[in-house]
């Protein structure tokens, strides 16, 4: 997760920082550099402008020559359209280079997304990294826009201001350099403290961005709940923390720039007191005085703005801080990293030893899996059956490498699947959620997600006949009709039926099915067992399975208890065996541990209870 604010501030210098941006500048340098020579050239012509009224006012005013004068002003007229025309001219030379620079990092922020693995999802919310792609990249791109460009332009127009201004009377112009030593000393002391302030209500916006994304997505359950008064009090709670946290950036920010506004003022008024008293004196020209004070007044902007521009550096700092801490998470791992063992002989799908443990979790808990074997033989399908908590969604992920095995190996057909390139693994395993995802998307494109390129109509048709998603020819538009956000504009069962044709439409080798008919009501369901089984017979599929129904779907059924297979062999083996299975296929919440597995009692009515001869009868009935 990020770190906090005052570690993070610890840890780097806001220039450190940014230099991480230069692979992204690099390609559009010649463009940015120069801009910024174009604003420095702007600049220098406001300085000449002083330099022309010391002429005017030394020359033609003095002289009364009104030919001068006319003269003078058309050379003004002309620098400030000149400078006005150099500082459009570099705006227009860095508007598309950093547009351009935004999507470059948007682009390659999304694809590292795309190839982080599972836990790291699991792990940080939705909402952080949604701001690191939209309002941390804004900033970047306002960041190299003006403060980049105007931290040089600003330190030249300064530097080029003093010497001119120390050329016309040095003891003018050390008046004006007077307050440089505590401005510097109120900008170092500032950048400390705005940088953990700046890095605070970045991440408090993420957070906000989070509770907004799940309110909209929940808000079935919020109003279900009726939960719309607590939810908007957690909301507020969060936004007075980051409107507080703004409002300490504020007052940081106002209290350096009263510092660098007011010294340089009092600097400027105090020179033009010395410098009136020396002219009365004879001392010093009158045109001097005026371009020394032109100068000063010039340098206003450049002084004041220092506060402004240190501001956006460390906000910008912090973006890119925030940024990097997403490109920096390790991706998954290299394809092909642990090739090179020998083949397993038999085909299907193996588990041999397979151990898990979540990364976050801790190192004295028991695993998640532990030393999982278990064969699935090719064109067989095997149920998986456990207590929930017992580590059966987990297995499946392994398959498809969502998560990483910690110790032992899962084979297809003999090839370990860390030997194969995920894309040529997920080509042959196709997978199915208990929670079914869909795209805002049409539901063509939902199902054919699953397969390969060029798949069409038939391969449509097809996995909708499989899934019995027929409903979607009824649909405003068919199967051109947009299914909206997360497919909630569907009931649950069409959903995942939707995505049991995603699995199914691409024809895989071998098929991962996490509780696949679970919101389907009977009738459906068998409707689809019957169209799931002609599937099945030409794959290798590994089911979860809670209900009797679907298990009856397999040849084979495994019991996970505790994250460690217990019994393998068909659903009424077990059930005659298998105390434990036979509990799970009958529904009740507890049985005796010396009951017989074979007189289980599946419920009550006004105190009256039902009981069968056998599990197996009442699995068979159902």
């Amino acid at each position: 997760m990020p770190r906090t604010p005052e570690t993070a501030s610890r840890d780097r210098s806001a220039v450190r920082s940014l230099l991480r941006l230069w692979p992204y500048v690099r390609p559009v340098r010649t463009r940015l550099f120069t801009a910024a020579f174009v604003a420095v050239l702007a600049s220098c012509t406001g300085l000449v402008i002083p330099l022309v009224l010391k002429w005017m006012v030394d020359g033609p005013v003095a002289d009364r020559d009104t030919t001068g004068v006319w003269l003078g002003a058309l050379c003004l007229l002309l620098l400030g359209f000149a400078e006005a025309l150099l500082f459009g001219l570099r705006r227009w030379l860095v508007a598309r280079p950093l547009s351009h620079v935004e999507a470059e990092m948007r682009t390659d922020l999304y694809a590292r997304l795309q190839r982080l693995p599972v836990a790291f999802h699991d792990r940080w919310a939705s909402g952080q990294l949604l701001s690191r792609a939209t309002a941390d990249l804004g900033l970047l791109r306002m960041f190299l826009a003006f403060p980049l460009t105007f931290l040089l332009v600003n330190s030249v127009t300064i530097l080029l201001g003093v010497v001119i201004m120390l050329l016309q009377d040095w003891r003018l112009g050390l008046v004006i350099l007077g307050p440089a030593v505590p401005v510097v000393v109120m900008c170092v002391y500032f950048e400390n403290r705005y940088a953990v302030v700046a890095r605070r209500a970045q991440d408090q916006a993420g957070d906000l961005t989070t509770v907004v994304e799940e309110s909209v997505l929940g808000i079935r359950i919020i109003k279900g709940f009726g939960r719309h008064r607590s939810q908007a009090r957690a909301f507020r709670e969060l936004s007075s923390t980051l409107r507080g946290t703004e409002l300490r950036k504020a007052r940081l920010l106002a209290t350096i720039w009263a510092v660098i506004v007011t010294l340089p003022e009092v600097a400027i008024g105090a020179a033009l007191v010395l410098g009136s008293v020396r002219v009365a004196d004879g001392e010093l020209s009158a045109g001097t005085l005026v371009a020394f004070l032109s100068t000063a007044l010039a340098l206003r902007w450049p002084v004041d703005s220092i506060g402004f521009l240190l501001a956006m550096s460390q906000e910008a700092a912090t973006a890119t801080e925030r940024y990097f801490e997403v490109m920096d998470e390790p991706p998954e791992e290299p394809d092909g990293d642990r090739g090179g063992r020998a083949p397993v002989v038999d085909g299907g799908l193996r588990f041999d030893g397979v151990t898990f443990r979540y990364p976050d979790a801790s190192p004295d808990s028991p695993p998640t899996l532990d030393g999982v074997d278990l064969h699935i033989r090719p064109g067989e399908s095997m149920a998986l059956v456990g207590a929930t908590g017992s580590g059966k969604t987990t297995l499946t992920a392994l398959v498809p490498r969502l998560h990483e095995v910690t110790a032992g190996r899962i084979t297809l057909d003999g090839e370990d699947i860390t030997a194969l390139s995920r894309e040529e693994l997920r080509s042959r395993v196709a997978v199915a959620f208990e929670e079914p995802t869909l795209f805002s998307a049409s539901v063509g494109e939902n199902v054919l997600m699953g397969a390969a390129d060029g798949a069409g109509a038939v391969e449509l048709e097809r996995a909708l006949d499989v899934a019995q998603a027929d409903f979607a020819h009824a649909l405003p538009q068919g199967v051109e009709t947009q299914v909206g956000e997360q497919g909630l504009s569907l009931s649950g069962g069409q959903r995942q039926r939707l995505a049991l044709a995603r699995a199914v439409v691409g024809r895989p080798r071998f098929l991962v099915l996490d509780d696949p008919l679970s919101a389907l009501d009977v009738h459906t369901e068998a409707a689809v067992e019957a169209a799931l089984r002609q599937v099945l017979a030409d794959t290798t599929a590994l089911i979860v399975a809670h209900r009797p129904s679907t298990v009856l779907l397999a040849d084979r059924v495994a019991l996970l208890s505790d994250g460690r297979v217990t019994a393998v062999g068909t659903h009424h083996e077990l059930l005659r065996s298998n105390a434990e299975y036979a509990h799970l296929m009958s529904g009740e919440p507890s049985v005796s541990r010396f009951e017989s597995p074979l007189r289980t009692t599946y419920g009550s009515t006004h105190g009256t209870t039902f009981e069968t001869r056998s599990g197996e009868q009442e699995a068979d009935r159902r």
